[in-house]
């Protein structure tokens, strides 16, 4: 997918410029490479062919066959290995460079999807708490939990949810670097939306962008730390 598909966006990430009085806090998007080790476990898939072609040459040898046979055997396998590292590296890589994480002064937006890009709109009135859980390299994820009924299907959201989380979807923002800081941006948003502090005070707010669910329009139209640190709306 090209750029061009995204041309239409004023902002990147964003389907409509932010109305009045609501700010751009932060914008990013996944590390490919965290994708790739911490979602798709690239290196516990590496390591499993690794022993398959080591017991395959080492049946090879207790057979008789000799060690060409061996070492073919341990080519074979190297060869499915690579191609499904490269396969899921190759995806996570297209999640990275479709996907775009915005923050402002109301709300969180996500536009995902490789094949059929969809944003997603959160305004602050839906979100209950916000967790994160962040790598020794400093990527993270951060999982909003949302209130009540307003709830978005696990399938329509993966890969950008909380693993686990089927009942009660939580979308996330996967994988992204410097995870701490951005929790730290979304905590203090929250915290500045329910109890605003005098430069906020005088914003303008809109209510169509602050009331109602969180809902998901397609692309043309708009819109957790391995310590458990919370970012309450109702701090």
């Amino acid at each position: 997918m090209s750029h061009d598909d995204f041309d239409f966006e004023p902002i990147p990430g964003l389907p409509k410029r932010p109305p009045e009085g609501e700010e751009i806090l932060w914008q990013g998007s996944p590390s490919a490479r965290s994708l790739g080790r911490f979602l798709f476990n690239l290196r516990l898939i590496a390591l499993y062919f690794g022993i398959l072609a080591a017991w395959g040459a080492a049946t090879a040898i207790a057979d008789g066959r000799g060690i060409l046979d061996a070492a073919t055997s341990v080519i074979w396998v190297g060869v499915l290995g690579a191609g499904a590292i490269a396969l899921f590296q190759g995806f996570a890589w297209l999640v990275a460079r479709t996907t775009v994480y915005t923050i402002t002064n109301r709300r969180v937006v996500m536009r995902i999807g490789v094949a059929l890009p969809i944003t997603y709109n959160i305004p602050f009135t839906v979100i209950d708490t916000a967790s994160l859980k962040q790598h020794k390299d400093g990527t993270g994820n951060i999982s909003l939990k949302l209130r009540g009924d307003n709830n978005i299907a696990y399938l329509r959201l993966w890969p950008h949810a909380r693993p686990w989380r089927f009942k009660q979807a939580e979308p996330t923002v996967r994988e992204v670097p410097d995870a701490g800081h951005v929790a730290n941006v979304l905590a203090d948003a929250l915290r500045d939306f329910v109890q605003p502090s005098d430069r906020a005070a005088d914003a303008t707010t809109t209510t169509d962008e602050t009331n109602g669910a969180a809902s998901a329009q397609d692309d043309r139209r708009m819109p957790e730390m391995p310590q458990q640190q919370r970012a309450s709306a109702a701090e």
